[in-house]
């Protein structure tokens, strides 16, 4: 129940309005059951999540995630490359949640998004200079703007 809550909170608020709820689906084995995610964003209709766009799925994929972070935090986690449908606006949105939670958790983000990136404090970067030997590379953002600033 507080995790369905959550999610409705999280969704409104990923989404700027909009009605997003987790339902049990019954099942005559309890252990067979389900749910379903419901979604609305603002100015459209209700809809099983299966009919959002690629943007919108991941969006309430991030309000689903965050919802059961809300009950059971976790020390850390990994997100690979979550972000890859979202648009500028969204991409926003996902930075702020993710700045939001980062007091209680370390996100490892695997990203192509610049937008992403530039909302991070540490980025990795691993590249293949030959055959088989990976070279990391790392870079402190906050370092650097300090660095650059008078």
């Amino acid at each position: 129940q507080k995790v369905r809550e959550n999610f409705q909170k999280m969704f409104v608020k990923l989404f700027d309005g909009g009605e997003g709820d987790i339902v049990s689906v019954e099942s005559d084995d309890p252990l067979e059951g389900g749910i379903d995610i419901l979604a609305r964003p603002k100015g459209k209709k209700l809809k099983n999540v299966i009919a959002l766009s690629a943007g919108e799925r991941a969006l309430t994929a991030v309000a689903l995630l965050f919802s059961l972070y809300l009950v059971k935090p976790s020390p850390f986690c990994v997100l690979d490359e979550l972000d890859s449908p979202f648009d500028d606006s969204n991409t926003d949105k996902f930075i702020e949640i993710l700045r939001e939670f980062a007091g209680n958790t370390q996100f490892i983000v695997i990203t192509h998004n610049k937008r992403t990136m530039e909302g991070s404090d540490v980025l990795y970067g691993i590249t293949m200079a030959e055959e088989g030997v990976s070279t990391i590379t790392s870079v402190n953002l906050e370092e650097m703007v300090q660095s650059v600033e008078p």
